[in-house]
């Protein structure tokens, strides 16, 4: 899956779908998730990072905010520094070098938008099965 496929389908179900580039809020998510998958040669939930990437969240202290995008009620807000201290720093800087931003901007960026990103991924309240394309493509109808 390449990483600006991915960051335009995330950038139109985040109503960014005109933007070029890996420079919006698509791209950058795109980006982040396309890095997890990479890290997650051969893993089980390879074609899904977001079920990874929620779990990592949960692990570095930030279960009450994914929780809140996961479910049906508020979403309670996340800082870049908390994003940056959840991400493996390879991570981190393999998604700013491809945004063309330092680390702390992308950290900013992904702290803006996955909440929302998240919410509309899981509308149901939980993370749903299939490959992450497939999930997003059903959520544009």
């Amino acid at each position: 899956m390449a990483g600006n496929d991915l960051g335009s389908l995330l950038g139109g179900l985040l109503g960014g779908g005109g933007q070029g580039g890996s420079g919006g809020a698509g791209g950058i998510l795109g980006s982040l998730l396309g890095a997890l998958v990479g890290a997650k040669s051969g893993g089980a939930d390879g074609a899904n990072p977001l079920g990874g990437l929620l779990d990592m969240l949960t692990k570095s202290g930030l279960v009450d905010q994914a929780q809140s995008w996961v479910g049906t009620g508020e979403n309670k807000p996340v800082s870049g520094a908390q994003i940056a201290d959840a991400l493996p720093g390879d991570t981190l800087q393999k998604v700013a070098q491809d945004a063309g931003v330092s680390p702390q901007e992308a950290a900013d960026r992904i702290a803006q938008s996955l909440p929302q990103a998240v919410d509309k991924l899981t509308p149901a309240g939980s993370v749903p099965q299939g490959s992450l394309e497939d999930i997003i493509r059903r959520q544009r109808l």
